[in-house]
């Protein structure tokens, strides 16, 4: 889709819509995630330190998809993506997606676990 196009603008179609059922601008909807993120911040206060926007939204949920199992190009459709190759900007392998690859690759019989290094490697590696 051309930059600056926007899709299914019709009452009814909107995901975040405004009082007339039309779908809220951008910067509308970046407001209200603005507002609610302060009210957030009052009761968790760790939120405050964060940079919430649309966008952290779009990735966390491509990520929740992702941990849940749901096909890729099920995620591209749920982004709005036309290709999956768009998608993969917002699909990096965090640490678990990682450390179950991992787990997938483990010998039978090996117990798993994680190498915690000797206090000296990391005093070393700190000097660096």
């Amino acid at each position: 889709m051309p930059s600056g196009q926007e899709r299914n603008r019709l009452p009814g179609n909107a995901f975040f819509p405004g009082p007339h059922g039309n779908a809220l601008s951008r910067d509308a909807i970046e407001h209200r995630l603005a507002t609610h993120v302060r009210t957030a911040a009052k009761t968790c206060p760790s939120v405050d330190s964060k940079h919430v926007t649309m966008h952290t939204l779009r990735h966390t949920t491509a990520m929740n998809l992702l941990h849940a199992g749901v096909d890729i190009t099920v995620i591209a459709l749920w982004l709005g993506h036309e290709q999956t190759s768009t998608t993969d900007i917002y699909l990096h392998a965090d640490m678990e997606t990682k450390k179950a690859a991992l787990d997938k690759t483990r010998p039978p019989g090996v117990t798993p676990g994680t190498f915690t290094p000797p206090p000296e490697i990391l005093t070393w590696l700190e000097a660096l």
